[in-house]
């Protein structure tokens, strides 16, 4: 019989990180051969941090830039951006920002059928270089297929000046990936579901690079702006390869999302994964002190009081976490652990 397998993959095909790169946007459009007409997507803070030098380079250079402002990664923004780009026939999209930008301009390019390039402004998660969108809707955010950008412009200068909070919680979304993978370990162990041992390496290659570097990511120096985006990159590579998010969201997401409908606006994504991951690497019977403890050395929360949330908060995501993505198999199982249970993992890792 004839082996017919197939499968897709999309990378980005250039990653650029380091100081003053941004400056480089032109080589290398013209590189990823972008055409002359791109639709630059920012928000009204990156658009004054980069955006508008973005365009001003690119003007300079004989493009003919389109641009557009956007707020809140929802469907409705996607959709102004779709309509834009239909509007004056664009061929590309360069997205300039943090994950809310990047997120709605992911989408909206996937869905007009046009590559984008991904120029962070802040490292606030790993959705830099996935092919996932997280959108906003009214139960909390929900993970969408979408693309890989052709291309990645990181520029360190940049993104060190961004809050330093936001790089701390994108370095937990990472960390999070060493238990998002023994959660798809348990899913090809019980319910033979698709597994890719590749995916995993560059998910935990992602997550050991943090944890080994943690000493060095603190506030105010460029190199931890360095080490945090190579991480998201190589984390979002992952996906790619796996065509799924599994390798980098696992029972610590569902968590989180949980925690979105509970306690909406308390806690940033990644700081949320950060913490759920301490408590499924406890599930699993695994390092979890370790996870706790780069996690703390970053400077990000390990408990519901730094989350901003209840110990009661906490216990009712634990519960309702399977619920988020019953179709996804993680160490909670189908049904859920028990409030007990739940009740005893928060105290027994200090969580709340």
């Amino acid at each position: 019989m004839p082996f017919t397998k197939s499968k897709l993959m999309e990378f980005p095909r250039d990653v650029v990180v380091g100081h003053g790169v941004i400056e480089e946007i032109v080589d290398l459009c013209n590189k990823v051969t972008l055409g002359k007409h791109p639709l630059v997507v920012h928000d009204e803070r990156t658009k004054k941090l980069a955006g508008n030098r973005i365009i001003e380079i690119l003007n300079d250079s004989g493009y003919t830039v389109e641009e557009i402002m956007v707020e809140r990664a929802t469907m409705e923004e996607v959709n102004r951006v779709q309509d834009y780009a239909t509007k004056w026939g664009v061929g590309s999209m360069i997205a300039v920002g943090g994950g809310s930008v990047i997120d709605i301009a992911k989408l909206a390019s996937f869905n007009y059928g046009v590559p984008f390039i991904s120029i962070p402004t802040a490292a606030s998660h790993d959705g830099i270089a996935s092919p996932r969108a997280s959108i906003k809707e009214k139960v909390g955010s929900v993970s969408m297929q979408a693309r890989s950008p052709v291309a990645v412009l990181a520029d360190t200068s940049i993104i060190s000046k961004a809050p330093y909070r936001m790089l701390a919680s994108g370095c937990a979304d990472v960390i999070s990936n060493l238990t998002a993978i023994l959660d798809w370990q348990l899913a090809w162990r019980l319910k033979r579901e698709y597994y890719s041992s590749f995916a995993v390496a560059l998910a935990k290659t992602a997550a050991d690079l943090i944890i080994e570097n943690a000493e060095y990511i603190k506030p105010g120096i460029e190199e931890a702006s360095w080490i945090a985006v190579k991480s998201m990159i190589v984390s979002g590579v992952a996906m790619s390869v796996a065509n799924s998010s599994r390798p980098a969201s696992g029972a610590e997401h569902m968590f989180s999302h949980a925690l979105d409908r509970i306690a909406p606006g308390k806690a940033m994504h990644g700081e949320q994964c950060g913490v759920g991951a301490i408590m499924m690497m406890y599930l699993h019977g695994g390092d979890w002190l370790t996870i706790k403890k780069a996690i703390k050395d970053i400077g990000a929360p390990t408990t519901a009081r730094e989350l901003g949330v209840s110990k009661e908060d906490i216990i009712e995501a634990l519960l309702m976490a399977p619920k988020v993505r019953p179709d996804r198999y993680t160490i909670l199982g189908t049904d859920g652990i028990s409030r007990e249970a739940a009740e005893h993992l928060v105290r027994v890792t200090g969580v709340a």
